[in-house]
């Protein structure tokens, strides 16, 4: 596991009514701070990569589709320096991961749609976007110094 990532395993409650799917309570452990709350779609072949952030921390759920997560540790004093991870995530009425990533200030991120036409992942940062100083660094979805590959289906990124 990337140093400072944190996972929590999301419960899925269903009946014939429809479903719930509880993110984060003030009260959870890997809860830190309130920032925003916004979603982002991505379509299949497209890999929204990869950027990182200095100030703050993602919480990122997935609530349609299947999402491929991956994670890049740039940071020179980590002990997982150089070691990328991936995570499914699972929309809640789709089997799978239904699971929260706490991504951690300093450690490229992207996504992509996995096994369907488009994912949706709705983010909880721990800071709100600042629209005249972005907090957002961002790296070529295909940058040759970041040792990952993405699946050979991904044809572009951005």
């Amino acid at each position: 596991m990337i140093d400072g990532v944190k996972i929590k395993k999301l419960e899925v409650h269903s009946d014939d009514r429809g479903l719930v799917m509880e993110f984060m309570r003030d009260d959870d452990e890997i809860f830190e701070k309130f920032g925003q709350v916004y979603m982002t779609l991505v379509k299949y072949g497209i890999a929204k990569a990869w950027h990182y952030h200095k100030l703050q921390d993602d919480h990122f759920v997935c609530v349609e589709g299947k999402a491929l997560v991956a994670l890049y540790d740039m940071r020179e004093d980590s002990p997982t320096y150089k070691e990328s991870q991936d995570f499914v995530l699972s929309a809640p009425e789709i089997e799978g991961d239904h699971l929260l990533i706490k991504i951690p200030k300093g450690v490229l991120h992207g996504f992509t749609a996995y096994e369907c036409d488009q994912a949706k992942i709705v983010n909880t940062p721990t800071q709100h976007f600042n629209y005249k100083e972005p907090d957002e660094l961002r790296y070529k979805w295909d940058d040759p110094d970041i040792e990952y590959k993405w699946p050979k289906y991904v044809k572009k990124g951005g």
